[in-house]
């Protein structure tokens, strides 16, 4: 009699989920990339498949075989029943956002300090179709609790850890003040990925994953993720099929080799962050440094209670002392291996001056406002020896003096 196996550790399942099938008479171990627009049925099983009666892809906007094994593979990883894929991580903040009929009149609660286009995409578009966005300071739980309690949002909207200033969100206390007052919970967890967090084991309805960033993990594919339940999902899914923005299946390939190495790479970029971390906070160079895995993070003791293995995410802020725009600018300049990139999960270190980026569409008070000052840089960790990575933030900062 076959014993049942015990269930896979999430290192196991980041190189083992979605893809246990056979393709064309072969066992491949890898998905294959299949590309085609269009796929031939008999006639009676092509109506009953867009009736939702019989499993299959017909058309590749409705659903392509590679991205179902990436959306498989994610939905494991997340604990979630299924998942949605698209072409830009915006794009799954925009169909999440669509997927639970928003209508004229309805209000979104959602945390200020966000990704800058998901700030934008809720304050103008959502905004002119007559949503109304009340931002929040999430870490003020009291204040969150009564706005969310008054209000009566349709969603709340937040960031595991958030982007670019790296605040903890605490998922269960914001999932119970949503359900409680009727909403759904939101959460981007494109900086935390599920190897650090599950939001849907803390309550939270909907996950949203960039996956161009750490899933994929190598800047070669752009992609974005919906993790929900599947009723949820297929609402979702019906947004993906009427408004477009599929995940093509070369990305989705890419993405999926990116997820077999997700534990190895996150535990070296984690490792080397907090060594970044505490480098600059003794540098004289340095006027704040923000890392959720420093004990002057204010959110550390939370942090540590929702993250796991003991680390703290691969993302580092920092506020140069006195800087200016013109200041960051030769810091970048002066950079050699780290790179000035519009991006962040990568293998490589990577360098962003939000003000002129990320939080562009904000204006200088908004930025003001949310904390992100003239003198702010967001450092995405690589996997480089951290010695190396430290050494070249040295030499760049003595010569932006």
């Amino acid at each position: 009699m076959k014993t049942e196996r015990p269930p896979w550790r999430f290192s196991t399942l980041t190189v083992r989920a979605g893809w246990h099938r056979r393709h064309l008479n072969v066992m491949p171990t890898t998905a294959p990339i299949v590309p085609a627009v269009t796929y031939l049925h008999p006639m009676s099983e092509l109506d009953a498949i867009f009736a939702g009666e019989q499993e299959g892809f017909v058309y590749t906007r409705y659903g392509n075989p590679t991205v179902a094994v990436l959306e498989e593979a994610v939905a494991q990883l997340d604990k979630g029943e299924a998942a949605v894929g698209f072409a830009t991580g915006m794009a799954a903040v925009h169909a999440a956002l669509l997927g639970v009929e928003l209508q004229s009149g309805d209000t979104v609660v959602c945390s200020q300090d966000v990704y800058g286009a998901t700030y934008s995409l809720l304050s103008t578009v959502f905004g002119r179709l007559g949503i109304k966005v009340v931002f929040v300071e999430i870490e003020d739980l009291a204040s969150v609790r009564a706005i969310i309690s008054g209000k009566r949002p349709k969603i709340v909207w937040i960031e595991t850890i958030s982007n670019p200033l790296l605040r903890i969100a605490d998922v269960p206390a914001l999932a119970a003040a949503a359900h409680a007052a009727g909403a759904v919970l939101m959460v981007d967890s494109t900086f935390a990925t599920p190897y650090l967090f599950r939001p849907l084991e803390h309550g939270a309805d909907y996950v949203i994953h960039s996956a161009t960033k750490y899933l994929g993990g190598h800047g070669d594919a752009m992609g974005g993720l919906v993790v929900s339940s599947r009723t949820h999902c297929e609402a979702v899914r019906t947004v993906a099929k009427l408004a477009g923005g599929p995940l093509g299946p070369f990305d989705a390939w890419l993405i999926l080799r990116g997820l077999k190495t997700l534990t190895l790479r996150m535990q070296r970029q984690c490792e080397n962050a907090l060594k970044l971390g505490r480098w600059l906070e003794t540098h004289p160079r340095v006027a704040k440094v923000i890392y959720p895995g420093l004990l002057s993070h204010p959110h550390h003791s939370l942090a540590k209670s929702l993250l796991s293995e003991g680390l703290f995410g691969a993302m580092v802020a920092c506020e140069l002392k006195d800087g200016s725009r013109e200041q960051v600018m030769r810091f970048m300049d002066n950079l050699d291996l780290c790179l000035a990139a519009t991006t962040l999960g990568d293998v490589y270190t990577e360098v962003l001056y939000p003000p002129m980026s990320s939080h562009r569409w904000l204006s200088s008070e908004e930025r003001q406002r949310i904390g992100i000052g003239d003198g702010f840089v967001r450092v995405s960790v690589g996997i480089e020896a951290v010695e190396d990575i430290i050494a070249d933030f040295a030499q760049a900062l003595e010569k932006s003096a």
